[in-house]
């Protein structure tokens, strides 16, 4: 009878095992996680419950969870029928696009993106905004949308206010797809299994710092943002509905918020994005739609916190859809949902901020000098050719702006920010420094020696005629001098920016 009543309590303990381990089983999988065999980031393994960076559960054997993924992949685009979307779209729509590639996967795809400008390719002192899709290769959404994206902006180019204010006053570049070979073998890293977004230089843990060792697709990221000046950027990810922003690791691998300077005008970045969805904003798991990521999940070398830190580009990661694969039929609904959200998310860059060009004022020349903010450990750089920078802010609050470079005097100004972008343009003066007269002058308008030798030569009233002529020629040189200031400083505005304040 004892030996009976054990069997029972046994057998019901197992019972009750079973179904509390079921029930953690479903959640995992509803956040849509399967831990990555690939380990290239720090305590990936801690969270097993969340989304961003993992796999399905292991429900399936991999055979079969390929099996499935090539089944749910019937409907998306091949990476060559993507290639050929892309090539079809610049021939389309030419008048605004080109077509150009980074670099190549580890298995020599070609790394695609298309600009959308209404001067593509020619530098403007305008705001650059990218796209990157498909970072990790089982989460094929983002690749499709991005090309729904580029396609609705040519066809209502002219006709929405959102498509010409964006094609005017933006340089939009759009890379579908990063990781083709993880798409193609249905697998989150790349071909040689490394996740893409664990690859990156990263400000806590030293693992990445060999830049030789970095990932094809790494390195080609990071040697298109030394060519191209980027104001803001986003990723698109799969597993989860959720606007993601800095920072995504803590210095002790523990999981708690850890606000970065610019943590207001991330989470504003963040709600913009997450309130001009369908549904994000209505999220029970994050409020708002929106999460620092070191609170929902500590990673370290992605490419989030890399880009704000070693180009100044404010960074999105945006989880799209609680299913890494939706069936294809599912990409048109998806779509709509996410189409305000991309499109308010690039037109902030113009509608909002503060904007302006930094010179010289001893000859009007362009200065690539940094910009900051009082308060804010942050600091941004103005464009190489035309100085040109544009600091994104949250509205409706006050600042102190200032402008430095190395040879000159700093300056600074106080604004209120209001709903609309500012533009403020700095004029510095060099540091005060002894002259070699050995050096030439774009426009020598000391002319006292000069002066000198010629009334030696001029008696009587001559001379006075000439210093009349000196007079005129030396105000003339100073109004050349203010025009080619006051020349640089007028580009065409931005739309949605009050006329120009300059310091």
């Amino acid at each position: 009878m004892k030996e009976k009543m054990k069997l029972i309590v046994v057998n019901l303990s197992l019972l009750f095992l079973s179904l509390h381990l079921s029930s953690l089983f479903h959640f995992a999988i509803a956040k849509g996680g399967l831990i990555s065999s690939n380990f290239s980031g720090l305590g990936d393994s801690s969270y097993v419950g969340s989304a961003r960076h993992l796999f399905e559960e292991k429900k399936f054997s991999m055979q079969e969870h390929i099996k499935r993924l090539n089944k749910l992949a019937e409907g998306y685009m091949s990476n060559a029928e993507l290639e050929k979307a892309i090539k079809e779209f610049n021939r389309r729509c030419s008048s605004i696009s080109r077509v150009y590639s980074i670099g190549e996967s580890a298995l020599g795809v070609p790394l695609w993106v298309i600009e959308i400008s209404d001067k593509p390719g020619k530098d403007e002192p305008e705001p650059a905004f990218k796209f990157i899709g498909n970072v990790h290769g089982d989460e094929p959404v983002g690749r499709e949308l991005l090309l729904h994206l580029a396609n609705w902006l040519c066809d209502n180019y002219m006709q929405h206010p959102l498509a010409t204010l964006i094609v005017n006053n933006v340089h939009l570049h759009i890379l579908p797809s990063l990781n083709p070979d993880g798409f193609q073998s249905r697998l989150r890293g790349n071909a040689n299994n490394v996740d893409l977004n664990r690859d990156f230089p990263d400000q806590f843990f030293h693992m990445n710092d060999d830049l030789g060792m970095r990932q094809p697709e790494t390195k080609a990221i990071m040697s298109w943002l030394e060519k191209i000046h980027f104001t803001a950027s986003v990723t698109l990810h799969g597993g989860a509905l959720v606007a993601n922003y800095p920072w995504d690791g803590t210095s002790d691998e523990k999981k708690y918020y850890y606000a970065c300077p610019d943590d207001k005008t991330f989470r504003f970045m963040a709600s913009l994005y997450s309130n001009s969805h369908h549904n994000m904003s209505l999220s029970k798991e994050f409020p708002g739609g929106i999460t620092n990521g070191a609170m929902w999940y500590p990673i370290y070398g992605g490419m989030q916190d890399w880009n704000y830190i070693y180009a100044g580009c404010f960074e999105l990661t945006l989880e799209i859809s609680d299913d890494k694969w939706p069936n294809a039929s599912e990409i048109p609904v998806l779509w709509e949902f996410n189409r305000m959200s991309m499109l308010n998310l690039v037109a902030s860059l113009v509608k909002t901020g503060i904007h302006g060009r930094i010179f010289s004022s001893d000859y009007g020349s362009p200065l690539a000098a940094s910009i900051s903010i009082k308060g804010i450990n942050s600091t941004i750089k103005a464009g190489k050719v035309f100085a040109d920078y544009h600091r994104l802010l949250t509205p409706g609050e006050k600042y102190e702006v200032v402008a430095s470079m190395p040879g000159y005097k700093s300056k600074s100004t106080r604004i209120i920010l209001g709903e609309e972008a500012s533009t403020v343009d700095f004029i510095l003066d060099p540091v005060v420094a002894a002259r070699d007269d050995s050096l030439p002058s774009r426009c020598d308008c000391s002319f006292e020696k000069r002066e000198q030798k010629l009334i030696e030569l001029l008696p009587g009233q001559h001379s006075e005629i000439l210093i009349v002529v000196i007079l005129i020629l030396l105000f003339l040189c100073f109004l050349m001098k203010r025009r080619v200031i006051l020349n640089y400083l007028r580009p065409k505005q931005m739309a949605g920016q009050k006329r120009p304040l300059v310091v």
